[in-house]
């Protein structure tokens, strides 16, 4: 019991690690090492459309203090606008 708690404990530690390390370098990042779905930088939001088939999808895109709108996305890594701005992206259910 002990052991799994050490060992728990460690991965936790080296997780976070490698996540600080990592999130001062995330507008640098390729869009293939980026997070599938919507994340944040310090500045940007983006949707990042991991695929593998090439296919195209509609985002719903949110919007502080406007409409939310929908919008068709690539594969990869797509500038949504300011993270001031943008306050989330999901995949809305179908192609395009």
């Amino acid at each position: 019991m002990h052991a799994r708690r050490l060992l728990t404990s460690t991965l936790g530690s080296l997780a976070l690690a490698f996540g600080l390390l990592g999130a001062g370098t995330a507008t640098a990042t390729p869009a293939a090492a980026a997070p599938c779905g919507f994340y944040e930088t310090g500045s940007d939001a983006y949707y990042n459309h991991c695929t593998s088939d090439g296919s195209r999808v509609v985002i719903k895109v949110e919007v502080a203090w406007a409409p939310d709108y929908e919008r068709c996305v690539a594969p990869g890594r797509t500038w949504l606008g300011s993270a001031d701005e943008i306050q989330g992206a999901h995949y809305a259910g179908r192609t395009c």
